[in-house]
């Protein structure tokens, strides 16, 4: 059977051709080549990239040299259309690590190889699966309940009915895709690249913007359910409750409430957490909200009910979503009043809102391994560079705005954008500059789009205090009055609250809450001392500032979780729980290196990423090279097995 990743056979004309490859990149055109040629002498010439940078589109060469590649590929693909399309001759172990370092313009370290080969999946096979080679009668005896439908929750579907394991997904909504159901707000859209922000053994070449919008995300992981099969086995609109453990049993009893308030109880020997960590809305309290008279809701909430043109419209908060929102409204009211708590850094993205041309639609779709080799294009340059990035000089001087000398080019960088992009209005460029380590909180994008904003003459951006909420108007600490006729709380989530506010009870009648308090902490991020036979999925330690995606991450965490739950059932044991020692170990080593990480400085206030003690539970400290190989494959002696 021909590999998947090897391209559908075409008999595309050659004017076609040469109009898809204006789309294209050129440095992916150019190692497709060297399948389609079988000619590695393709990337061993003077035609080459001149460098890499994060969210790269077309490459980073000359006109004159992309033109001169593209006349190349013409006759290189006439000649493989020509032939009928065949699937390329497999390529040894050293061409692929030579083809990588000439596509990044740098030597990948050996230890990476393995994982970006697996991510790649350029032999066709799916690493990460986990078949299932279980008797369908022990299997049977072992049901597992699933918290959550979104990109977690419906690949713990898909990995637990492949290893034929009996589950039942629980999704509080009436679909799938978890953040990308909820946040439906003006201008949503992912800040990963789609072209990466998909599963791996789930590639799309239909995405039409490279940052996708919510619709067309919610889409794609739809279709994604639909494909596997997993909707017969989600429970829609049904909230979990709570779970007990009992020890003599071995059993979770799940508690959940169905849409017409009902209560249930579902039974299962394991329970996998899905929940996420940004799904719980924050709406701080403010003197006077409930007085307000028009229209208020929080951006995960957004009322599409309202028409907010000609409208006053106030919106508090300015971090992520506020970002997104702001430009995309701003031409449609009569007045926008953007109150920020904090100023946030940017570092610019000019394909933010590109649109993909119909030739990279073509291309991912006919060119041999053309999407693996764009997947990993985009990967390598957020794939741990920004960890070494975040990374304290303890002998940096002022550390107030700088944490180390990279640091502090970094914020160069970043404020001469910012600065490029407004003008010379020194109120409104000492409003907007940050004054902290630049990527201490979480780092957004903009092509302009949020900085243009701001200059539009129906657009304030207040940066004083809130003091009250009046019936018609939001007044600040300094006095000022705002009217506003619709107010929009863009105040972010519960994030720190892992697992809130379900109510978890593990061996002995322990609960998390009171276990974890303020300090959530998990073996790996998925297992937790005293609570059997539950599994985290992005649990404490695990959310990703400085590269990567989280889809990444919960495919090496569903991959352990499923053999986990594989050894349980093969080993007739009844349950499983890191040992105390290691459980322990994890969260000090984490804790300790998250604390030399740019993240924690004391200077940097207000970010969602601490708890009230001004520390650090949700973040990863750790390379993905790393995370992926603690996670490749469970160390049973890790765990008390009973």
């Amino acid at each position: 059977m021909r590999n998947p990743h090897a391209g559908e056979p075409f008999d595309t004309s050659d004017a076609e051709i040469a109009e898809a490859l204006l789309d294209v990149s050129i440095p992916t055109l150019m190692v497709s080549m060297v399948h389609m040629a079988n000619d590695p002498e393709i990337i061993r010439g003077r035609l080459k990239p001149e460098g890499l940078f994060l969210n790269e589109v077309q490459g980073y060469m000359s006109e004159d040299a992309k033109a001169e590649v593209r006349a190349l590929a013409l006759g290189v693909i006439r000649d493989y259309r020509d032939r009928g399309c065949p699937e390329p001759e497999p390529i040894s172990a050293e061409l692929l690590h030579e083809m990588m370092a000439w596509l990044v313009c740098e030597e990948v370290p050996a230890e990476y190889v393995p994982m970006l080969l697996e991510e790649m999946e350029l032999d066709g096979t799916d690493a990460r699966q986990v078949k299932a080679t279980l008797p369908d009668a022990a299997s049977a005896a072992f049901p597992v309940v699933v918290i959550g439908c979104g990109q977690s929750g419906l690949l713990a579907g898909i990995r637990l009915k492949e290893a034929g394991i009996p589950f039942t997904i629980v999704e509080k909504n009436a679909g799938v895709g978890g953040t990308w159901w909820e946040n439906s707000y003006p201008g949503a859209r992912v800040d990963v690249g789609n072209h990466f922000y998909c599963y791996s053994f789930e590639p799309s070449d239909q995405w039409t913007e490279f940052f996708a919008q919510q619709p067309e995300l919610q889409r794609y992981f739809e279709g994604v359910m639909t494909k596997h099969a997993i909707e017969p086995h989600v429970r829609w609109n049904t909230e979990v409750l709570g779970a007990a453990w009992d020890d003599e049993s071995a059993t979770w009893t799940v508690r959940v409430r169905t849409a017409d308030g009902t209560e249930e109880s579902l039974e299962a020997r394991a329970v996998v957490s899905a929940v996420g960590q940004l799904n719980r809305p924050h709406t701080p309290e403010i003197d006077g909200q409930d007085a307000f008279a028009g229209p208020s809701f929080h951006s995960a909430r957004w009322d599409h009910s309202v028409d907010l043109t000609g409208k006053q419209v106030a919106m508090i908060g300015a971090g992520a979503s506020g970002f997104q929102i702001a430009p995309t409204i701003a031409s449609e009211v009569e007045q926008l009043t953007v109150f920020q708590r904090t100023a946030q850094w940017m570092f610019p993205n000019p394909n933010y809102h590109e649109a993909v041309g119909p030739g990279v639609r073509w291309a991912l779709r006919h060119l041999p391994f053309y999407g693996r080799w764009y997947r990993f294009l985009i990967f390598w340059p957020g794939c741990d560079k920004g960890l070494e990035a975040a990374r304290v000089d303890p002998d940096y001087p002022d550390q107030q705005t700088a944490v180390s000398e990279m640091n502090d080019f970094t914020r160069q960088m970043f404020t001469d954008w910012i600065t490029s992009q407004i003008g010379d209005d020194p109120d409104l460029i000492a409003k907007v500059v940050p004054d902290y380590p630049a990527t201490g909180k979480r780092t957004l994008q903009d092509n302009g789009s949020w900085l243009r904003t701001l200059t539009r003459g129906n657009v304030e951006l207040v940066r004083t205090g809130i003091d009250h909420i009046e019936a018609d108007a939001v007044v600040a600490t300094d006095g000022a009055r705002y009217p506003a006729d619709v107010l929009v709380y863009a105040t972010g989530f519960y994030a720190t609250r892992v697992l809130w506010p379900m109510e978890i009870t593990g061996r002995g009648g322990v609960n998390l809450r009171e276990v974890w308090g303020e300090r959530p902490a998990a073996y790996l991020g998925i297992t937790v001392r005293d609570f059997p036979n539950l599994f985290c999925m992005y649990g404490p330690g695990t959310n990703l500032a400085h590269g990567g995606s989280l889809i990444f991450h919960s495919e090496c965490q569903m991959r352990y979780i499923t053999q986990c739950i594989e050894e349980l059932i093969a080993g007739g044991h009844q349950a499983m729980e890191p040992t105390r020692a290691k459980y322990e170990d994890w969260h000090a080593r984490t804790q300790a290196e998250i604390k030399t990480l740019v993240w924690s400085q004391p200077s940097i206030k207000h970010s969602f990423f601490k708890n009230a003690y001004g520390e650090i539970h949700g973040l990863s400290p750790w390379r993905l090279v790393d995370y992926w190989t603690w996670t490749r494959e469970p160390d049973f002696a890790d765990f008390e097995m009973r």
